[in-house]
């Protein structure tokens, strides 16, 4: 038996070959864990094929809330070793590892035979056929009861999880191979468990918790702030958000729609939004691309929409199945001509609720495009988090409810949002159409026209720089202090927050700043949480550095700027970006720009 890894959290990789059901096992261990009242996470990790390839569920546990998976794997189940090498850049097993593998396993790689950890070889496909069941069921009861879960609780589990698929017939047998696993884990369990046992308080606040991904938060955010329609066409990895929706806005009285592609999608949005009802659609990096003359559309018609990019890694069909944060530039510069909207980002799974519902507020209030983004690795992240109280942003946007006269769908008023009438307004006929148009809808070429409605569209984002206070808390999230600063955006935000817990407890002060609203650029505010900071690190998964490009032609940064970015599939790591805190506190002087890897 290995040594205790950690008390408080550990974190396990389940590998093998499509079919092998290792991300099943994931789930099931990760329901486990959130009844016992512990905090869990879980991604994965697949290739890019309809069926067959590699797959790994990626776990990890702790007495705390998590956001973001350590650097290292302390327990590595192995159902076989087929295609393993695609995993190594993504998979960095600790020094100390647990590996668990079939006895009969060949081709085992060599990152493995090197290890100085412990190897335990066991019959996991004998067991398996013997039960009448499958390999990861057997990986349940020996990884659950290495964990200090009880036979019964994975049992029950076991049961939940296939009558709601309405597949009973996989009852007994997957009950039986996970008991089979429980009890092939006895000898090995002498030393205690991996992990401490949750305390009696732990236990009890697990009916408090929510067990749930990134792409439904999003989607519960839509719903919770007032969307009422939906329109997508199947993309990976947005398509999971459109399923979790479908039977559920029918609930709220809304519709969701399978669009035939990408471009239909976001105008079925706009016909939508149009006619009053709240509307969003969900994609990712190609479907964005094919929905940008909508979006143009949206802009130049001043009709509220709200855009989801689940973001993949690119270009073209890139690598469908692993996250980046690639996007960044196409979601801010989505529309040929001025066309400015808004582009907002959550930061964590818990963060997707709320900043949804606001980018859905926003849109609506200011009757423009909102472009929300998530990415592969936030959106099919399944965590357990504390269980929130619904944000306060609703969607409403300012109505002409009757018209007397000429009306002028495009008034030009101080904050630069005009009364919008619904079809069918009493004495509101008007045209709506992409073209340039005067303040009362008609198409128009002349140059003062166009430069007004210009301005206009343009002045009622950027007059957000000088919303009260109280309109904005939401466009950052703020926390620590000092001389150095972390400046990131969206699923970057874990691996910070961990490095700043981190630094802390070496007494190095960091303040770290999270990115929310990204555009339009908020200048004002910004430089008041940059002011006394002389060193500034950012952080971002993209191999160009997107974020720190955008940054410095909006915004006046500190003298000494690391830019602490790695592309996808391989993780931003906590130690990565503390390796740069670290390298950033002993700077002295001016330095020029350098990249941390």
């Amino acid at each position: 038996m290995p040594r205790t890894i950690s008390r408080d959290t550990i974190s396990l990789a389940l590998t093998g070959s499509g079919g092998t059901g290792m991300l099943t096992a994931g789930d099931l261990l990760l329901r486990a864990v959130a009844r016992n009242g512990l905090y869990g996470l879980l991604t994965r990790s697949v290739g890019p094929q309809i069926r067959g390839g590699e797959s790994a569920a990626l776990l990890r546990i702790a007495h705390y809330p998590l956001e973001t998976h350590d650097d290292t794997f302390h327990v590595l189940f192995a159902a076989d070793w087929k295609n393993f090498d695609r995993f190594v850049g993504e998979i960095h097993l600790d020094e100390d590892v647990l590996v668990i593998m079939d006895e009969a396993a060949r081709d085992v790689p060599a990152v493995v035979e090197e290890t100085s950890g412990e190897v335990f070889r066991l019959p996991l496909h004998a067991t398996a056929k013997e039960t009448g069941g499958r390999v990861n069921m057997v990986g349940v009861g020996f990884l659950g009861r290495l964990l200090g879960m009880g036979k019964e609780e994975l049992a029950d589990i076991i049961r939940w999880f296939f009558s709601r698929k309405k597949r009973d017939r996989f009852i007994e047998p997957s009950i039986a191979a996970m008991e089979a696993g429980f009890d092939l884990a006895a000898p090995h369990v002498e030393k205690g468990a991996l992990l401490a046992a949750p305390s009696a308080t732990e236990r009890a606040a697990a009916k408090n918790r929510w067990l749930i991904s990134g792409n439904q938060a999003v989607a519960t955010g839509f719903l919770q702030a007032g969307g009422r329609f939906a329109a997508g066409y199947p993309i990976t990895p947005a398509t999971d958000m459109l399923e979790w929706l479908g039977p559920r806005l029918p609930k709220f009285g809304g519709v969701l729609v399978q669009a035939e592609d990408e471009l239909a999608a976001i105008n079925m949005v706009l016909g939508a939004s149009y006619g009053g009802l709240p509307a969003m659609t969900a994609t990712s990096g190609p479907g964005l691309s094919l929905m940008v003359e909508g979006i143009g559309l949206a802009v130049a018609a001043e009709i509220p929409a709200l855009i989801v990019d689940v973001q993949r890694i690119g270009p073209s069909t890139g690598i469908p199945t692993k996250s980046e944060q690639g996007d960044l530039m196409l979601a801010i510069n989505a529309a040929h001509g001025d066309a400015p909207h808004l582009v907002l980002a959550p930061d964590c799974v818990t963060d997707c609720i709320r900043t949804t519902a606001w980018a859905l507020h926003l849109a609506e209030r200011l009757q423009c495009p909102a472009i929300v983004l998530s990415d592969q690795k936030l959106g099919q992240m399944h965590s357990i988090i504390d269980a929130i109280e619904m944000p306060p942003w609703k969607a409403g946007r300012k109505v002409q409810e009757r018209c007397e006269g000429d009306y002028a769908r495009y008034s030009l008023t101080d904050d630069g949002v005009s009364p919008m009438a619904l079809p069918g307004t009493p004495g509101c006929m008007h045209t709506i159409d992409g073209l340039e148009h005067d303040e009362h809808a008609l198409p128009s070429s002349r140059v003062e026209d166009h430069a007004a409605q210009l301005e206009k569209r343009r002045q009622k984002l950027f007059l957000m720089e000088d919303w009260p206070d109280e309109d904005m808390t939401h466009w950052a999230d703020v926390q620590g202090g000092g001389e150095v600063a972390v400046l990131t955006w969206g699923s970057a935000a874990g691996p910070a927050r961990e490095a700043v817990r981190m630094a802390a407890e070496e007494g190095l002060h960091v303040k770290h700043i999270s990115m929310r609203l990204l555009f339009p650029p908020q200048r004002k505010r910004l430089s008041k949480l940059l002011d006394g900071v002389k060193r500034l690190i950012v952080v971002e998964q993209t191999h160009s550095g997107q974020f720190l490009h955008y940054l410095k032609s909006w915004f006046d940064l500190p003298e000494v700027v690391i830019s602490c970015r790695r592309p996808g599939p391989r993780p931003i790591t906590p130690r990565q970006v503390l390796r740069a805190l670290r390298e950033a506190c002993r700077i002295t002087g001016k330095e020029i720009e350098r990249v941390c890897q």
